[in-house]
């Protein structure tokens, strides 16, 4: 008889842990429901939105905009109760099970419920779901490495992210054609099935990757007010606030991006494409940056200066704000009366990826190596709340706008965050000087599993 149900340590091998498959494959399911659900948010609020006798209750674009980055900020601040459960009480495989069927059925709503209610009901049980498993199934992922196969850590993390995105790219091509052509029923109805299925293929894993047990109220409460541990924290809270302007800037590929792709022209290939399709592109550039940044960019850079993840962070700062002097361009000519091509967004998405590859990729795997290996969870919120305070930003300048105390229309928009970003970057290359950190890795298992 077997003494334990589940692995409890990553088994001392140079190979790429059996956990894995399952856990990147759950992964790209997921993110298919959740990118799905994701790039039609802003569309239906503005052009499907009813009121309870099926009459038109559309929001305006500000305001759909603001409160698409309010229930953003919320799923990425949710993640902070996800880990606590997980790492003191629960343990990550329970909570990211359960907290996948609170998913589900926040999907459920938005299908059956096209009104305020119902859309305040789904995004609030999606952001539950989808918030509390956040921490978890990142740091699970990392929890399946030891000390022998550590240095695959850098590769499944860019796979973890490749798969990511391998689900959004489809589910942001597919899923804004079925809201046009099926309606919204459908169109929230396949990310709710993507997400039962994600929830399958974790649990069918179970057996195969490893189950970190948690450390209990009393031993979680000791570790985090340890004086190592409380400095670890602390030095990754300092990246928070860089990290959360790129944020503001980033999500707004399903937002104002959105809505300044309804305004241009997007004819290609024969063929015009529905405003949220365009973002289908971001996942697409991913795809194919990852490996190139991995084996030709960064090995190049590095022969001209050592590229550390803090430096790379930096880079990719500096980038983002060119995507938005981009994008602000482009509705400069749409103010004065122009249709501007598609094709000028598309090259603003190139950039804005390229600084996602180099802040993003880099954060969430340099998050999870400095965290200590009992707190793996909660730390790895420190990524997580960086996304959650940008889009408050995001959030409360379109609500200011909204109400006239801000003066941001048009063109002026765009350049202001550029100004925002041009000034985080610059900061962060003065503080990430004085950043001193420490590596933590999961032990091996002391024998290997028969």
């Amino acid at each position: 008889m077997a003494k334990t149900k589940y692995l409890t340590a990553p088994l001392k091998t140079d190979q790429m842990p059996p956990g894995v498959p399952f856990i990147v494959g759950n992964e790209a399911a997921e993110r298919f429901s959740y990118y799905g659900m994701n790039s039609i948010l802003v569309v239906f609020m503005t052009k499907h939105l009813m009121d309870a006798s099926g009459q038109a209750d559309h929001m305006s674009d500000t305001q759909a905009d603001a409160w698409y980055h309010t229930f953003v900020s919320g799923l990425y601040f949710l993640p902070v109760l996800g880990a606590l459960l997980a790492d003191a009480f629960f343990g990550k495989y329970r909570i990211i099970l359960s907290l996948s069927i609170v998913y589900c059925f926040g999907h459920l709503a938005l299908a059956v419920d096209h009104t305020r209610l119902g859309l305040a009901i789904g995004l609030g049980l999606i952001a539950l779901g989808a918030g509390g498993i956040k921490p978890c199934v990142s740091a699970n992922v990392g929890d399946q490495f030891g000390a022998s196969n550590q240095h695959l850590l850098p590769r499944v993390f860019s796979w973890f992210y490749f798969s990511i995105n391998f689900g959004s790219a489809f589910s942001t091509i597919l899923i804004p054609e079925l809201l046009e052509r099926s309606g919204a029923r459908i169109a929230f109805g396949i990310p709710g099935v993507l997400m039962f299925i994600a929830t399958i293929v974790f649990w069918l894993g179970r057996r195969r990757f490893v189950h970190i047990p948690p450390a209990g109220v009393r031993n979680y409460g000791k570790e985090l007010f340890q004086r190592e541990n409380l400095k670890a924290l602390g030095n990754l809270l300092i990246l928070v606030p860089f990290a959360a302007m790129f944020w503001a800037l980033w999500q707004q590929n399903f937002s104002s991006w959105v809505v300044q792709a309804d305004k241009m022209d997007r004819h290609i290939f024969g063929k015009e494409w529905l405003p949220a399709q365009i973002q289908t592109v971001n996942p697409i550039f991913i795809l194919v940056m990852l490996p190139l940044f991995a084996y030709a960019v960064y090995p190049a850079i590095d022969k001209v200066f050592r590229l550390t993840p803090l430096r790379k962070i930096a880079l990719g700062l500096f980038v983002t704000a060119f995507a938005f002097v981009i994008v602000g361009w482009i509705q400069g000519r749409i103010d004065a009366g122009q249709t501007p091509h598609v094709i000028w967004q598309i090259l603003a998405f190139v950039v804005l990826t390229a600084g996602e590859v180099m802040v993003s990729v880099t954060h969430l795997e340099f998050a999870y190596t400095q965290a200590p290996k009992k707190m793996k969870s909660l730390v790895m919120c420190t990524y997580l709340i960086s996304v959650s305070i940008g889009n408050q930003f995001t959030a409360a300048i379109n609500f200011l706008i909204d109400k006239g105390v801000l003066k941001l229309a048009g063109a002026s928009y765009f350049f202001f965050f550029v100004i925002v970003m041009l000034v985080t970057a610059l900061l962060f290359v003065f503080f990430a000087r004085f950043y001193k950190g420490k590596t933590y890795i999961q032990d091996e298992a002391e024998t290997q599993s028969s």
